[in-house]
């Protein structure tokens, strides 16, 4: 389903101006820098900072402030269209709600992994009937150590 969204109310967001419509049906705007941040996330299928995102939507719309980027995204995720992840140490990133992935990242070189939601099952599972938490695998990057590196030491941070 690449190029689909999911927002909070489940149904697929394939377009720009579907997402537009949800944001009006929610009582917000569609402002001409919504739009231009739609257009960018649409664009792209990477997870994108804050500030990434804001110097591509400043590329197409040079008067749209950092502020303002900050905004619409807190208001997209709210209406479950973008989510955001931490992958490591750097700074959260952003990218359309589409099926759930989580990631593995490399401590050691950085090589990052796209991994599916079904090798979390296990540890959701556990987690729900020993803790009664549920987890977001989508919402965090496991950190450790890829086959391409060497092995782990101990005390080297990863």
């Amino acid at each position: 389903m690449a190029g689909v969204t999911r927002s909070l109310d489940g149904e697929p967001r394939a377009s720009v101006e579907e997402v537009l419509a949800l944001v009006r049906a929610s009582g917000g705007r569609a402002t001409a820098s919504r739009r231009v941040l739609l257009e960018v996330l649409f664009s792209s299928n990477d997870h994108r900072s804050v500030e990434e995102l804001a110097a591509a939507v400043q590329a197409r719309a040079p008067e749209v402030h950092l502020s303002t980027v900050y905004r619409n995204l807190e208001e997209l995720e709210r209406l479950g269209v973008i989510v955001h992840t931490h992958l490591g140490h750097g700074p959260a990133t952003y990218q359309l709600a589409r099926d759930a992935h989580s990631h593995l990242i490399c401590g050691h070189c950085g090589r990052r992994f796209e991994a599916p939601e079904a090798l979390f099952v296990g540890l959701a599972r556990e987690a729900s009937e020993r803790y009664g938490f549920t987890i977001d695998p989508r919402h965090f990057a496991i950190l450790g150590r890829c086959a391409e590196c060497p092995p782990d030491v101990p005390g080297d941070g990863a």
